[in-house]
């Protein structure tokens, strides 16, 4: 069996040489392979060998918790809210319809399936929170309502399964069939729309997000200064917001760090050398890389497949649920489809998969509102979930 510093190590390096072979072997296949699914199944292929013992829980752990705490600030320093407050047309509008979808559905499931699943209010805050920002709010959500690993693991199994049968929708034949229920796009002329003049105030940050392989720059030599300024800054906001943890109620600790966190974090990307950052963004995505080898390194298979069918029609009712029922939505308030499949893919599958949907429906001019509205769902999708979990745990 492996010893803890060893699993440590592999946590870590299997992203780094899973990225170094994307960037380095010149596979086209392989950049179609969504990383995190990859680093997902290889933490999973570890645990079944019989090198992850008992022993090795608490290091994984330690490394999940790591990875969590650093990425959040990570991921949010790149926000601008300033800037944020022109997202009041029809970006902003979908986003806000897709985040009152994804609730009322949440709870719908929670009352259909709370008695077969025990952590029933936990997991319907977890999706509220994936499906508002991203696997980062997943994970993060996850460790604030001590949801069991077998519970994360069939989550997010099913949402990575679900996702990409989403995302296969969106960039075939979504287009064509919503045509026909929802306004077409309409470009707006006004500098204070969303539309093509956003592109240059959305900032490089967010477009890099969008980008399949906006890891690579995580390998450029330039770029190591930048990765251990946004490390360190990191390093700052996780040990003021892990502070919390030492002082607050023993039940409630998780739940008000992680909340502290992403607080402290977004207040510090209202100042300019820490937004300015553009390596911050990528780190976090690296480690969540992190986060899925050691999450995966802890699965049993066994527990994973006895939890999976209640779990994955969970995830399937909340998905496609929120997903019909924000079509609905938009069609009442004249959202138009190229708004709402970008806005939903956002949401749903997170930033980095905008830039896909845009380029599949023809319209690059949606990349820019499609990131804006998906990062804003990492900021608001902590305090979503872990709402919705609190609510839905207390009043059911």
């Amino acid at each position: 069996m492996l010893p803890g510093w060893a699993l440590i190590a592999v946590s870590f390096g299997f992203p780094l040489l899973l990225l170094l072979i994307r960037d380095r072997a010149g596979w086209k296949w392989l950049n179609r392979l969504n990383p995190i699914i990859v680093c997902y199944i290889a933490g999973i292929l570890l645990a079944n060998t019989g090198l992850v013992g008992e022993r090795a829980a608490g290091a994984l752990d330690l490394t999940q918790t790591a990875a969590v705490a650093l990425s959040i600030p990570l991921l949010l320093f790149s926000v601008d809210l300033a800037k944020s407050r022109t997202l009041t047309g029809r970006a902003g509008l979908s986003m806000v319809l897709a985040s009152v979808s994804i609730v009322i559905v949440v709870t719908a499931a929670h009352l259909i399936f709370r008695e077969r699943i025990p952590e029933s209010a936990k997991i319907a805050g977890m999706v509220v929170g994936v499906y508002t920002g991203g696997t980062p709010n997943l994970a993060a959500i996850s460790r604030a309502l001590n949801v069991s690993q077998s519970a994360y693991l069939t989550v997010h199994t099913a949402d990575l399964v679900l996702s990409a049968i989403y995302l296969l929708f969106v960039i075939t034949i979504a287009k064509k069939v919503l045509s026909r229920v929802l306004p077409a796009y309409r470009p707006v002329q006004s500098s204070k729309a969303i539309g093509p003049t956003h592109a240059a105030s959305a900032g490089e940050v967010l477009h890099a997000a969008s980008e399949e392989d906006s890891y690579s720059i995580l390998l450029r030599r330039s770029s190591i200064k930048g990765i251990l300024i946004s490390l360190a800054l990191a390093v700052v906001v996780a040990g003021l917001g892990g502070s919390v943890f030492l002082f607050a109620p023993e039940g409630s600790a998780m739940v008000l760090t992680i909340l502290t966190l992403t607080t402290l974090s977004l207040a510090a990307s209202f100042i300019p050398g820490v937004r300015q950052q553009q390596l911050s963004y990528p780190v976090g995505q690296f480690l969540i890389l992190v986060f899925c080898v050691s999450v995966g390194a802890l699965a049993d298979l066994k527990i994973l497949l006895q939890a999976a069918p209640s779990l994955f029609l969970f995830v399937g009712f909340c998905l496609f649920g929120s997903f019909l029922l924000h079509i609905l939505l938009a069609r009442v308030f004249r959202v138009d489809t190229d708004t709402l499949l970008v806005t939903s893919t956002s949401a749903i599958c997170s930033p980095p998969f905008v830039g896909l949907t845009a380029a599949a429906i023809g319209n690059r001019d949606m990349v820019a509102p499609g990131i804006t509205t998906g990062i804003l769902g990492h900021a608001v999708g902590n305090y979503l979930g872990v709402a919705a979990a609190g609510a839905l745990g207390a009043l059911f």
